[in-house]
């Protein structure tokens, strides 16, 4: 098997190059770095069977031989970053996505397109089911990756019906686990890092909105699985445990053993989804897939890792 991954030196990228080596694929990465990381390579660059690219796909890509998968995770995937990098995000979401479709379509490849718990928006149904169309505002802040993610979705589906290609769609809700950025922005490394430094967490509204965490090895099994089924529209993979963000924030500084019970309250940015849990029914039925990991245990190691990043 050869497989591509766009985005590979990313968070979840990089366990997905790392997952796929382990089950005895040839490997392919291509990313630009605009925020991956060379150093989340490193535990398998040396692999003979992992070959890196630095190419942005959103620019079209010529691979000699054969692919028998294409997994396209190329995107800035946390608020600050697709903030800073409005208009990469929206190409790399059409364009890109377009890029990798073609490859697939050339090579006769098995296709899996890594869209978003953001396509639903700020819900008014939950927990989000698949069959939820969103509630999104395209000329908002966050416009530019919930609708990159839309339009993915969209020609994924396209290519399918039209050229009969083997699309698999998954939306992903919030993801942790080590080879996060400290400084990306999202909850998760905000509060783990402020915590480990003794400062004030910052919890933006009232921290009565919900996330639920989804462990990477957890995801990273549910995407394997789906990427071999012969079913072709979207899917929810998440952790449906449920939890406010000022329980969340008390979760972490309990982790942390921060003397500091601090918590900073700012406002609230423009469509910050208020509830977010996933309905995972679908995966189960499907795939036989459902998280493993409890946050505690997930939390624990991904808090061990950023200690060391600290040098704590």
């Amino acid at each position: 098997m050869r497989t591509l991954i766009t985005g590979g030196g990313g968070f979840i990228g990089s366990h997905l190059c790392e997952r796929f080596l382990a089950e005895g694929h040839d490997v392919i990465c291509v990313d630009n770095f605009i925020t991956g990381s060379l150093a989340n390579l490193d535990p398998f660059r040396d692999n003979s069977r992992f070959t890196f690219i630095g190419h942005d796909i959103s620019n079209p890509l010529k691979i000699k031989g054969p692919i028998d998968n294409i997994l396209h995770f190329a995107s800035p995937a946390s608020p600050v970053d697709y903030l800073n990098y409005p208009i990469q995000t929206l190409k790399v979401g059409s364009l890109g996505t377009h890029v990798t479709l073609g490859i697939a379509k050339e090579k006769g490849a098995r296709y899996l397109m890594a869209s978003t718990s953001e396509v639903y928006g700020d819900p008014l149904v939950h927990p989000q089911q698949e069959d939820y169309w969103g509630n999104v505002n395209p000329i908002g802040t966050r416009g530019c990756y919930d609708e990159a993610k839309r339009f993915s979705e969209a020609i994924v589906m396209a290519y399918h019906r039209y050229h009969n290609v083997n699309t698999h769609i998954i939306r992903i809700f919030n993801t942790y686990g080590e080879r996060m950025r400290l400084d990306d922005g999202r909850v998760l490394p905000n509060f783990m890092g402020q915590a480990l430094r003794g400062e004030p967490l910052t919890i933006y509204g009232d921290g009565k909105q919900t996330r639920s965490f989804c462990y990477v090895s957890d995801l990273v099994e549910g995407i394997f699985r789906l990427l071999f089924t012969d079913f072709h529209e979207p899917v929810n993979l998440g952790n449906p445990a449920e939890i406010t963000i000022l329980e969340f924030a008390e979760e972490i500084r309990k982790l942390s053993g921060s003397s500091s019970s601090a918590v900073v309250f700012k406002p609230l940015p423009q469509d910050d989804p208020k509830l977010r849990q996933p309905d995972i029914t679908r995966a189960r039925k499907l795939l036989g897939w459902e998280p493993k990991v409890g946050r505690d245990e997930g939390l624990k190691r991904t808090m061990d890792y950023f200690k060391k990043k600290l040098g704590k």
